[in-house]
Parts: C-alpha cells; sequence; structure tokens
C-alpha cells in the first residue's frame, strides 16, 4: 500500500483584476514563512499551513506578463495576497492562466472582481501607477515590495471595565 503523505497539494486560489494589476488570494491558513516567486510570466508557491500543516505547491503560468518589481506580497493569519502590476495595461485577460483548461484551485474572486467597463471602478481612469498607492487605497499595508502583517494596534477600542453588564448564562 501507497501512502501519500508528503505531497505538496496546490492550494485554492481566487484571482480577479483590473486594467492594470491582478490580484491573487492564496486560501491558506497559518502558512509561515511561505516562498513566493514571482516571475515575468508565472507566480511560483510553496508553503506549509492549513489545519493539517500539509505542504502546498503552485506554479501558475500567466496569460500575460507581469512586472515583478512592482507586484507586491502580504502573509496574513488567514491567507496570502498577491497584487500582480501588469507589464502592459491595456484590455483584461480572458483568463488568468497560459493553459485555457479549468483547474480545480482557481476561483474568481467576486469581492474584488469589476467588471472592465464599470465607471465605478476605485482605480478608474486616474489609475495609480504607483503600487503603494494602491496598496494603500485598497486598504492595505501601505509598505513596498516586500512581506507583512496588518497591525490592530493603532485601532482605539474600549474595554469593558467589568463582566457585571453581561447577562447570565442559562
Amino acid at each position: 500500500m501507497v501512502q501519500l503523505h508528503n505531497i505538496a497539494i496546490p492550494p485554492p486560489v481566487l484571482w480577479a483584476q483590473r486594467t492594470n494589476c491582478v490580484f491573487l488570494t492564496i486560501c491558506l491558513e497559518d502558512c509561515k514563512n511561505p516562498d513566493i516567486k514571482m516571475e515575468n510570466d508565472k507566480v511560483i508557491f510553496n508553503g506549509v499551513g492549513g489545519t493539517e500543516k500539509k505542504p502546498h505547491e503552485l506554479t501558475i503560468n500567466l496569460f500575460k506578463e507581469i512586472d515583478p518589481e512592482k507586484s507586491a506580497k502580504f502573509v496574513r493569519d488567514r491567507n496570502i495576497e498577491i497584487i500582480l502590476k501588469k507589464k502592459e495595461e491595456g484590455p483584461y485577460w480572458p483568463h488568468l492562466t497560459k493553459e485555457k483548461e479549468k483547474h480545480h484551485w482557481l476561483k474568481v474572486d467576486f469581492d474584488k472582481w469589476k467588471d472592465e467597463d464599470d465607471s465605478d471602478d476605485e482605480f478608474g481612469s486616474g489609475q495609480p501607477d504607483d503600487l503603494d498607492e494602491m496598496v494603500r487605497s485598497m486598504g492595505g499595508l501601505g509598505g513596498g515590495a516586500g512581506m507583512g502583517k496588518e497591525s490592530l494596534d493603532d485601532l482605539d477600542v474600549e474595554e469593558p471595565d467589568s463582566d457585571d453588564d453581561l447577562p447570565d448564562l442559562e
């Protein structure tokens, strides 16, 4: 009997795009120190995570070229977010990958998706050329093309003084 316990599997990936960038969300919890390589025509991911701490591996051969130097990645507790700056701004790509086949691990991110002709696109006609500005406008970290985590330390949250105001559990 063959046991397949160290075989790397592709993590679930969500994607959306604008005329100047592609958004990828790798849905893998607790993935510490993943290896993410962004090349002109592909994204390569290797990491261990999820509830069972399994190895995950993925190579995405992109439909068109990106600018790796102007792209960014953010490792968060619940996922890894990647913003790929398209090398050439222009019409939407018909699909993310160079291959036209469907991938079971790839789905459209409808929370981020905007149709190409949407006039209320937050990056609309005045799309920022600067990736830092784009990340800030998305509520991201505002940092460069490195990895980071959001800080909740700046939130002004009022702590309750005691548990006296809580109702009894029955």
